[in-house]
């Protein structure tokens, strides 16, 4: 029953955070999930079943917060478009990899992962140029790289998809919009992935490869009723302040992953 009760509060507190920041609420799952599975799932698997369910529960959560931020005409679908193709490829066989990976450099490189773009966002380095002068070589390498470390890491791809954007000059509310409708084809690609490379796999005992069911289950309930209060809340602060928050809350879960 705690763990149910655990589960749904997570499940709260990640939507809240995906419809506020365009991240898809992994960045709170997969901390999350390590401790609250560590007792029930084996550790060889723990990350990858950690970052599977997470990707698989922003499925449901990216459809949540991606109709919020659409309302508010802040998603920039030419960028997204620009995006998508490669970030499913990407995703996919980024799924595929962790089946080569072991715990503990899977966890490493979440959490340098999480500090890299903590210290990107917070000191808000950015490009003279403008993403509308990008070449399409450069939108595809880039959605490719995203799927990819995103589907590795478990996040719907905001934590790239927004410094990406960011870095070339779109408004930090329409980068965290847009990143938030990135997220889906990321966690629809990377979650068929962790189905794929968890299928045979002895120690995945939750049922769906690496995607531990009751966990996605108990968090999806929730989530989509909170991730468009969420972008609700990101409409009516100021972005620079959001920009900050966002960084310190990424080295902050960095922390928690690596000292786990």
């Amino acid at each position: 029953m705690v763990e149910i009760v655990s589960l749904l509060f997570l499940g709260a507190f990640s939507g809240f955070i995906a419809g506020l920041l365009g991240v898809g609420g992994g960045l709170i799952m997969v901390p999350a999930l390590l401790y609250l599975l560590a007792d029930s799932v084996s550790q060889t698997v723990l990350m990858h079943t950690a970052v599977g369910t997470a990707l698989a529960a922003i499925v449901f959560t990216s459809i949540s917060s991606v109709r919020a931020h659409h309302q508010h005409g802040a998603i920039h679908w030419h960028n997204f478009k620009k995006l998508t193709p490669t970030i499913l490829l990407g995703a996919f066989s980024g799924a595929l990899l962790t089946k080569a990976m072991s715990f503990d450099f899977m966890r490493i490189f979440f959490a340098l992962f999480e500090f890299s773009v903590a210290i990107i966002m917070y000191f808000g380095i950015s490009s003279s140029s403008h993403v509308d002068s990008l070449s399409k070589w450069v939108w595809r390498i880039t959605g490719y790289v995203i799927g990819l470390v995103s589907a590795i890491v478990g996040i719907g791809g905001g934590t790239m998809t927004t410094p990406f954007l960011t870095y070339n000059n779109v408004d930090i509310k329409n980068a965290i919009a847009t990143s938030a409708a990135v997220g889906m084809p990321i966690a629809v690609a990377g979650a068929l992935g962790f189905i794929v490379a968890g299928w045979n796999v002895e120690s995945a005992t939750s049922g769906l490869g690496f995607i531990h069911a009751k966990a996605l289950v108990s968090i999806v309930i929730v989530s989509v009723l909170f991730a468009p209060l969420g972008a609700k809340v990101a409409h009516r602060v100021d972005g620079k302040k959001l920009k900050k928050f966002f960084a310190l809350f990424l080295a902050f879960l960095g922390m928690a992953v690596l000292s786990f």
